[in-house]
């Protein structure tokens, strides 16, 4: 979980997440989670924080049922789908959920 201090610290980077929710069309429960599980695992080094946030955009849109291509978001958020496929099974688990079985 993480404090009302880190929001603060990550005004930026969430204005960023809201740019690529906006570009993908997501809905407002997709936007929260992806808010959460990005807040609830921003890296230390700003480098790592792009393909954090993407990873954390794809895993919100499969928990809100909102789900988009690993490329789509890619895209939108300028990371390669290989920055969200190496995270987002991790962001999921670290949350305490499980990830889709397909």
């Amino acid at each position: 979980m993480y404090n009302a201090r880190v929001r603060v610290e990550q005004e930026g980077w969430l204005k960023d997440l809201e740019h690529v929710a906006d570009r993908l069309e997501l809905s407002s429960e997709a936007r929260s989670a992806a808010t959460d599980l990005f807040l609830a695992n921003v890296p230390e080094a700003d480098r790592s924080k792009p393909a954090v946030l993407a990873a954390s955009v794809y895993a919100g849109s499969l928990v809100a049922s909102d789900g988009r291509t690993q490329c789509a978001v890619a895209e939108a958020a300028g990371v390669s789908r290989l920055s969200i496929q190496q995270r987002w099974k991790a962001l999921l688990a670290d949350a305490g959920l499980e990830p889709p079985q397909w």
